[in-house]
C-alpha cells in the first residue's frame, strides 16, 4: 500500500496510506462529525478547496450509489478517514463502486490509517489551517519546500463562480410557487425538498444581475448554500440590496451570510466551524430544540444585528446565531440546513413553513387582483 503525506501549517507531518488520486493538493483542513452520509459529504460544493478528516472511524463500507450525489463532480480536495472498510464488497444494495474507485475517478487525494482524534484535537486547539495532502510519500526535501507555501496559501476569492452552474437552467417546471433559485454552489437536495413541496424552480449563477430577476413573475427568491468566505462576496452582496424589499427571500448558509451583511450586519471566522449532522439548534420563539445538520465556517455576529433583524434560532454547542428574519422585508434566513442530505430530518418544517408564507401571500395577491378587476 502506498505512503500519503499530510503537512499542516503549523509544521506537523503525519503519514498514513494513500487509497485515492497520487496527485497533491493545497487547502484549508477541516472536520466533519456525522456518522454517515461520507458520499453526500464528499459532493457538497461548498467543501470546494478544503480538505476533510472524518470523525466516525470508519468509511467505505455501503460503497458509492448512483443516487445520494449532491453535485455532479466532488469540489474538495482532500479526504481523511481513519479506517478504510477494505471488505472487497460493499454492504449496501445500492452500491455501484467502492469509495476507492470514485476517489481516484474524481482525482481526490485521500489518506487513511491516521489517528484522527489526535488531528481533531489539533484542529480544535489551533483552528482550521491550511495543510498539503499528497497521494505519495514525500521527502523531507519536498516538505521542506511547501511549508513556506502553507503559509501563504489563500483560497479563490470567487470559488463560487467555480461551482456554480455555467448557465441559467429550469429545476422544476410545474409548481405553485414560482422561485428563482440563485445556486452559489447549491446541494442537489435542497432544490429536490424545494420542488417536493411545490415549487416551480429556476436556477441561476451566482453572479447575476439583480435587475435581470426583478418583474419576472417570481413569488420568491432562495439563496444557497456555498464556499468561501461571504465578506468577499461584495458584487452578490450588491444585488441582494437591490432585491431586499422588492420580493420575498430565503436564505440557507451562505445565503443566510450574504443576506446578513446585506442588510448592515457583520459576519466572522469561526475557530473550527460547524461541520456535521449532529448539531442542536434552538428555536427562540418556542424553544425547540432540533438536531441539524451543517457546514459552514463563518457566523452572522448576532451583536451586529439591524433593526429590522430578528433572532430566531441559535446553536445550542456554542451560542453563535442560526437564523434571523427581517419580516418588514420579508426575509427569512437560516445557517443550517433544512434538507440535511445527510442528516436528520427535524428542520425540514422549516421549508414547509416558508412555502406556507409563500402559498399564503400569493393567495392574498390573486384575491387583490380579483377584487381590482
Amino acid at each position: 500500500m502506498d505512503i500519503g503525506t499530510i503537512i499542516l501549517q503549523d509544521g506537523t507531518v503525519i503519514k498514513g496510506k494513500s487509497y485515492g488520486s497520487k496527485s497533491a493538493k493545497i487547502g484549508e483542513i477541516v472536520f466533519n462529525t456525522s456518522m454517515t452520509g461520507y458520499q453526500e459529504i464528499l459532493t457538497d460544493p461548498s467543501y470546494a478547496s478544503q480538505i476533510i478528516v472524518m470523525t466516525y472511524p470508519e468509511i467505505g463500507n455501503y460503497g458509492i450509489n448512483n443516487f445520494d450525489f449532491e453535485s455532479d463532480r466532488p469540489a474538495l480536495f482532500g479526504f481523511v478517514a481513519k479506517n478504510r472498510c477494505k471488505t472487497g464488497k460493499e454492504s449496501h444494495y445500492q452500491s455501484s463502486k467502492s469509495i476507492e474507485k470514485y476517489l481516484e475517478e474524481n482525482d481526490i487525494v485521500a489518506i487513511y490509517d491516521v489517528d484522527t482524534r489526535s488531528l481533531v484535537k489539533k484542529i480544535r486547539k489551533y483552528g482550521t489551517m491550511n495543510a498539503y495532502i499528497a497521494g505519495y510519500d514525500m521527502s523531507e526535501n519536498e516538505i521542506e519546500a511547501k511549508l513556506d507555501e502553507l503559509q501563504n496559501y489563500q483560497s479563490k476569492k470567487d470559488i463560487i463562480l467555480d461551482v456554480c452552474p455555467k448557465e441559467t437552467y429550469q429545476f422544476n417546471k410545474e409548481g405553485d410557487i414560482n422561485l428563482a433559485f440563485i445556486d452559489y454552489g447549491a446541494k442537489k437536495g435542497i432544490l429536490n425538498s424545494l420542488a417536493q413541496r411545490g415549487c416551480k424552480i429556476t436556477v441561476y449563477r451566482a453572479d447575476i444581475e439583480a435587475d435581470k430577476l426583478v418583474d419576472k413573475g417570481y413569488d420568491a427568491i432562495f439563496l444557497s448554500n456555498g464556499p468561501g468566505n461571504p465578506a468577499d462576496y461584495t458584487f452578490q452582496i450588491e444585488q441582494i440590496k437591490k432585491l431586499s424589499g422588492t420580493i420575498p427571500i430565503f436564505g440557507i448558509c451562505l445565503g443566510y451570510q450574504l443576506l446578513a451583511l446585506a442588510l448592515g450586519s457583520d459576519t466572522y471566522k469561526l475557530k473550527y466551524g460547524h461541520r456535521g449532522a449532529n448539531h442542536p439548534v434552538i428555536n427562540l420563539e418556542n424553544n425547540k430544540v432540533m438536531i441539524t445538520s451543517q457546514n459552514h465556517g463563518y457566523a452572522v455576529d448576532e451583536t451586529k444585528l439591524t433593526n429590522i433583524m430578528r433572532a430566531t434560532y441559535k446553536n445550542l454547542n456554542d451560542n453563535t446565531l442560526e437564523g434571523f428574519e427581517a419580516t418588514r422585508l420579508k426575509i427569512y434566513a437560516v445557517q443550517f440546513h433544512p434538507e440535511a442530505n445527510p442528516g436528520p430530518n427535524d428542520a425540514s418544517v422549516i421549508f414547509d413553513e416558508w412555502i406556507n408564507i409563500m402559498k399564503a401571500n400569493k393567495n392574498k395577491q390573486d384575491k387583490q387582483v380579483k377584487n381590482e378587476k
